[in-house]
């Protein structure tokens, strides 16, 4: 394992752990799209359903045991154990406008045409994209908490390490995923916006606000 991908790995962690101290702390999880959690953990249980059958390491076992834990708590908090905080208002998305096309795409482009090799493709197209409801719904709203951006920024960063991951992988190792690649980069694309106003803004000490 390259730095690029630990380092990556850790932002990614944060980012989880951040919004799952969010919700709990402030007992509210006001400003958070439901939508995009639930479309992580279709991500994460769609990507690691070769948990028992495919042993790489310790440490890849764990994060993947980790990622699903953590995808499912925060849909918990979010549609059960918090629910009344739930701004389902604007959390309006139409997220079968992401779905569908990427298990069509899943079906079409992949390495190999088996039942998990789909749902691992079919995971990487719908990360690439699922944060797009709660980029919506900070729009909608015009603004959110700093913890919020924290969290979106430590996703970007990650998404960011990995492309990085992949340069190293393909000069040092000769490995060459262009499916992951792609999704990467649409994926890093998407929060170019938003790395611009937190670093003009939050990091200033400024509440964001998104031009809607």
């Amino acid at each position: 394992m390259n730095l690029f991908r630990f380092l990556g790995d850790l932002s990614h962690l944060l980012a989880i752990i951040l919004l799952l101290l969010k919700i709990w702390k402030s007992r509210s999880c006001a400003g958070i799209s439901g939508k995009s959690q639930v479309l992580f953990a279709v991500v994460f249980t769609a990507r690691y359903l070769d948990l028992f059958t495919n042993y790489i390491s310790l440490y890849n076992t764990c994060m993947k045991v980790v990622y699903i834990a953590c995808s499912f708590t925060t849909v918990w908090m979010i549609y059960s154990k918090f629910k009344a905080t739930y701004d389902g208002n604007h959390d309006t998305f139409r997220v079968e406008f992401l779905v569908v096309p990427t298990a069509i795409l899943a079906f079409l482009v992949n390495h190999d045409f088996t039942p998990l090799e789909i749902l691992w493709t079919f995971s990487i197209y719908l990360e690439s994209v699922a944060i797009l409801p709660q980029l919506f719904m900070v729009s909608k709203t015009g603004e959110a908490e700093t913890i919020t951006s924290h969290y979106l920024f430590a996703l970007g960063v990650y998404r960011a390490l990995y492309l990085f991951n992949w340069i190293w992988r393909y000069s040092f190792e000769g490995f060459f995923d262009l499916i992951a690649i792609v999704a990467g980069l649409v994926q890093t694309v998407l929060y170019c916006d938003f790395f611009y106003l937190y670093i003009t803004k939050v990091l200033k000490g400024k509440k964001l606000s998104l031009p809607a």
